[in-house]
């Protein structure tokens, strides 16, 4: 059954997840809920349900508009097959939704049996994080009137890194791509106001590349499509600080506030109290955000 809309914000409702709506100038954080007991950032900490939960009720109390739930390890490492994956999501999705019934819940996967039997668990995002490797995510998107992220990912293999990989235009590479993905998903019966599309930093990418990708992010914007980035403690943000995974909180947020000056609205993030912080103070730099309070000069 397609789900009955609920206006979340006034103004222009052009970002639908779910049975809720956004403004298309509201910037969303997607906080990211790892259950794999080997993710590159929080190593674990959240494979627990109650360690899992307990990061839900954090993330939601901090301020995060949307849920994002993975189980598997982007990068290399031990195998995880898809009966694995959804033991280690479909579950949990379920019982958050459970015990939060209106926040949209995004399911990281690339696997459309995972993706089909998340959405049956609550799930109303599919966050295609390797760029339509399997072909029927879009379609179990459509199936279940859920949101689809497609992602620019240079065609590698999923959990694998590029290799001295080359493009003549990454951001042209990347534009093509993602809407190509976008358009497709629209024809397979994905809603238009439930795609958006990801550039993919270092997915595919050198740092180089995802540098390039961030200053010119309004080339994406200037697609139509909603703009999502996945910046948060990424390789890129090391190599350019030569800064450990632990240490590139500050780069993440100058490229969060790079991102949003540029135009993109939804945000993929570990850091969500810094992160609403960035985005709030960009938007009344802006002008799209009155100050909370505004008492200097003024009493």
């Amino acid at each position: 059954m397609r789900p009955e809309v609920h206006r979340a914000t006034l103004g222009d409702m052009s970002l639908r997840l779910g049975p809720r709506e956004f403004a298309r100038d509201t910037p969303l954080v997607m906080a990211i809920v790892n259950r794999t007991p080997d993710s590159f950032y929080d190593k674990g900490s959240t494979f627990d349900d109650d360690k899992a939960h307990a990061r839900v009720a954090e993330v939601i109390a901090a301020g995060a508009d949307i849920l994002d739930i993975g189980g598997v390890k982007a990068g290399p490492g031990e195998t995880v097959d898809p009966q694995q994956e959804a033991e280690r999501t479909v579950d949990f999705i379920a019982q958050v939704r459970s015990r939060h019934p209106d926040i949209p819940i995004s399911v990281d996967t690339w696997r459309a049996e995972v993706g089909d039997a998340a959405c049956q668990a609550g799930a109303t995002v599919i966050n295609d994080a390797w760029g339509g490797w399997d072909p029927d995510l879009a379609t179990i998107a459509a199936k279940h009137y859920v949101g689809l992220v497609c992602t620019h990912a240079g065609g590698v293999e999923p959990r694998t890194r590029p290799h001295r990989i080359e493009y003549d235009d990454v951001v042209a590479d990347v534009v093509e791509v993602t809407t190509r993905l976008a358009e497709r998903a629209l024809e397979v019966g994905v809603a238009r106001e439930s795609i958006m599309i990801d550039p993919g930093h270092d997915f595919g990418k050198n740092t180089y590349h995802s540098l390039e990708v961030t200053r010119r992010l309004n080339e994406l914007v200037e697609t139509g499509w909603p703009v999502l980035v996945s910046l948060s403690n990424k390789d890129f943000i090391g190599e350019t600080l030569d800064q450990g995974v632990g240490e590139r909180l500050i780069g993440t947020l100058a490229a969060t506030s790079i991102s949003a000056w540029l135009g993109a609205q939804v945000f993929r993030v570990h850091n969500v109290a810094e992160t609403v912080q960035t985005l709030n103070t960009v938007s009344s730099i802006m002008g799209t955000r009155p100050p909370r309070v505004a008492r200097r000069g003024l009493a």
